[in-house]
């Protein structure tokens, strides 16, 4: 069950949010609050899971208020100004509702939220089978089988998948490396990461996956080849 709470500067549209919450199962929204100080007081005491949190308010503006809070938190942002989606993005948000909102795109949210959840609180026992990338002012579940291979470009990475475009991400090689189960996925080169499952054929320091020819660096070399020779 996830623990929630609903913070607006007005009550309408914490009922509405009350009225959902009350109609989906996996989330209890434990209080509602009009002023941000007041919810702020009650986090300090009280953590939860989950914010419902508007952006436009009188005293303080959402996406501040979210960077004084513990960052394990999730936050999904409400408002009724589209212009804020990048900004909350950058702010690691689960997703955002642009009101007048709907039951349907209300469930769509908490489903991520949910998966996310779980996602954060699997075993380091388990081995992963997606992880969860935020790219296009969104956070995507991506299947660790659909990754055909991982490009390296400068701030971005670009994740080619099965089946389906590109996903194109701002993250560092080495920190989606350490999201990626390492029997499964290496690096062999500055610029690309593959999955063992995936490699057709490797000659001349060359891997093929899926007709594509991807170099292997030479610092990159020794280590690709002790683990793909077992």
């Amino acid at each position: 069950m996830i623990k929630a709470i609903a913070i607006d500067d007005e009550p309408p549209a914490l009922k509405v949010i009350e009225n959902f919450c009350g109609r989906i199962e996996g989330i209890e929204l434990e209080k509602t609050f009009t002023m941000p100080v007041e919810a702020l007081k009650h986090l300090r005491k009280f953590p939860v899971d989950l914010l419902f949190l508007d952006i436009q308010m009188p005293s303080v503006n959402g996406i501040d208020f979210y960077k004084t809070v513990k960052q394990d938190t999730m936050v999904i942002f409400t408002t009724a100004f589209s212009e804020y989606a990048v900004e909350g993005f950058n702010v690691s948000a689960v997703d955002y509702l642009l009101k007048p909102f709907t039951l349907s795109r209300f469930q769509q949210a908490v489903a991520k939220a949910t998966e996310y959840y779980n996602y954060k609180k699997q075993s380091g026992n388990e081995t992963p089978k997606y992880l969860f990338i935020r790219a296009d002012y969104s956070l995507l579940k991506i299947a660790l089988t659909d990754i055909i291979y991982i490009e390296g470009l400068d701030d971005y990475l670009k994740i080619h998948l099965a089946n389906a475009h590109p996903v194109v991400a701002r993250m560092t090689m080495k920190a989606i490396l350490e999201k990626l189960p390492p029997n499964a996925f290496i690096r062999v080169h500055r610029s690309y990461i593959v999955p063992f499952s995936r490699i057709e054929s490797y000659r001349n320091k060359i891997i093929v996956i899926a007709g594509v020819e991807i170099p292997t660096g030479s610092s990159y070399e020794e280590n690709f080849l002790k683990h793909f020779n077992k």
